[in-house]
């Protein structure tokens, strides 16, 4: 079974990707398969091995991403689907049009899984300085996710005027673009000192959650990896 729809992100063209405002980003419906997607969805990995990421300071006080979240490592226990799908986008040709897309040289991943619990909200941000661009995969259903819930990211547009190193408020923002996040959605975002994205607080019944699966496109740089080794920061690359 293919889980990423090849023709659909192929045709993705780098004009019309990086032409769009108030950032290069593409919100697709159908990157994967349908059957990868129920695949991958019937098969999301147990709650009960992720960390706990709550209260954690972040950049110029920007308020804390709270969330459950797990980091992918080839010793990862996951269903063998999710294996499967990480087995594809580790393959030359994700990673070519990764690459085309963002127009970055030579890359490398991270991946992890991101569950959102009700009340929990990302605070307006853009992403580290040191990533290309990411990939979020939306893994909430018509079936399981009630839009009125909320989870959408939010593309920022701050007209090109805030400092990527400060803590706006949403209010501060001339504009804002609704990702669709439900069913088989998936963005690709390139990173930029005015990326600036975001969530609303979620309002789920404590029995749900709002889940994202994520690659983060870093560059394969010695810089990172020797400063990633001297300040004791350890980070899978694929």
């Amino acid at each position: 079974m293919s889980y990423i729809d090849w023709a659909h992100l192929e045709s993705i063209s780098v004009e019309e990707f990086e032409s769009t405002k108030p950032y290069p980003f593409a919100n697709r419906k159908g990157l994967l398969t349908d059957e990868g997607f129920q695949s991958l969805l019937a098969n999301m990995p147990e709650l009960s091995v992720f960390d706990h990421r709550f209260g954690e300071e972040r950049l110029a006080g920007q308020d804390p991403h709270d969330r459950y979240s797990l980091e992918y490592t080839p010793e990862t226990n996951i269903p063998v689907p999710w294996k499967e799908f990480i087995d594809e986008l580790c393959s030359d040709r994700y990673r070519q049009n990764i690459q085309r897309l963002l127009r970055a040289p030579k890359i490398e991943f991270r991946f992890h899984w991101h569950y959102t619990p009700s009340g929990c909200s990302v605070s307006p941000h853009t992403d580290s300085a040191r990533e290309h661009g990411s990939h979020l995969f939306y893994f909430n259903s018509e079936d399981d996710w009630d839009p009125s819930w909320g989870g959408e990211t939010l593309a920022l547009d701050d007209g090109g005027k805030l400092d990527y190193r400060s803590a706006p408020e949403l209010s501060e923002f001339d504009g804002e673009i609704a990702f669709q996040s439900i069913g088989n959605y998936s963005a690709i975002m390139k990173r930029t000192d005015h990326a600036w994205h975001a969530v609303r607080p979620v309002s789920c019944p404590e029995d749900h959650l709002r889940r994202l699966f994520i690659v983060v496109v870093n560059p394969d740089n010695l810089f990172w990896k020797v400063r990633d080794r001297l300040i004791g920061k350890t980070i899978q690359r694929f």
